[in-house]
């Protein structure tokens, strides 16, 4: 008879160490998805910049924008460009704006969450320039960012003399026209920062996010101080 030469098949044992290496295979590839998908996270550098008006927010904001690729989020022209187009968002803006008043929470977190959204999944990180302005604000940005298994990495705090700053905004307003940078909204605009806004420093403190930056001085020296802590996180 003819010898007939089977394949060879594996033993009872053979077979479930096979099984067992195949399983630690793919834990192995799902470790090492998930740390992938924690390097990302932690790449990912959401940062607040947080100031007076006229403190230095959204020139510091474009040199974080050219030097680490950071998307940008600014309140203030979101509003305007509402206010542009002649929405009811805008209008209504538009009064709390002349008031020196802050806009209503329920209107920025939605505004803050489509626009964020619109960035994708891929991005570096986002600056949130103008928002959050209270506690509740900066709650609600911090549930919004959970929901979408991100965070804050850092609350960086431009602090520049209240005399310094009138004169850069009464200096703005008249290059811009921009209706607001008067003296007398300014000065309601600064009141409302230090009895509503200022508090948001401790809040941060707290989360242990906080940063102080001297915003007085050069450009070069200021964004040099925020590379500092951009590059420790």
């Amino acid at each position: 008879m003819r010898e007939v030469k089977l394949p060879h098949l594996p033993s009872d044992v053979e077979a479930r160490n096979k099984d067992l290496l195949t399983d630690l295979w793919y834990k192995g590839k799902e470790i090492q998805s998930t740390n992938t998908k924690n390097v990302i996270k932690i790449r990912m550098k959401n940062i607040v910049i947080f100031g007076a008006p006229g403190s230095g927010k959204g020139t510091q904001s474009d040199l974080m924008i050219e030097h680490y690729g950071l998307e940008h989020i600014s309140t203030g022209d979101v509003l305007r460009n509402e206010i542009k187009k002649g929405t009811d968002l805008g209008k209504t803006a538009q009064g709390f704006i002349d008031k020196g008043n802050l806009i209503p929470d329920e209107l920025m977190v939605s505004i803050l969450a489509k626009v964020y959204d619109d960035f994708g999944r891929g991005h570096k990180g986002v600056i949130f320039d103008g928002f959050p302005r209270t506690i509740p604000q900066a709650e609600a940005l911090k549930k919004m960012l959970d929901e979408r298994g991100d965070k804050v990495a850092a609350m960086i705090e431009l602090d520049v003399p209240e005399d310094e700053l009138m004169q850069r905004l009464i200096k703005r307003g008249q290059e811009s026209g921009r209706a607001d940078d008067n003296e007398e909204t300014i000065k309601k605009r600064l009141v409302v920062y230090h009895s509503q806004t200022q508090p948001l420093i401790e809040w941060y403190k707290k989360e242990g996010l906080h940063h102080h930056i001297n915003g007085s001085g050069t450009l070069e020296r200021i964004f040099s101080d925020i590379q500092k802590v951009i590059d420790s996180l």
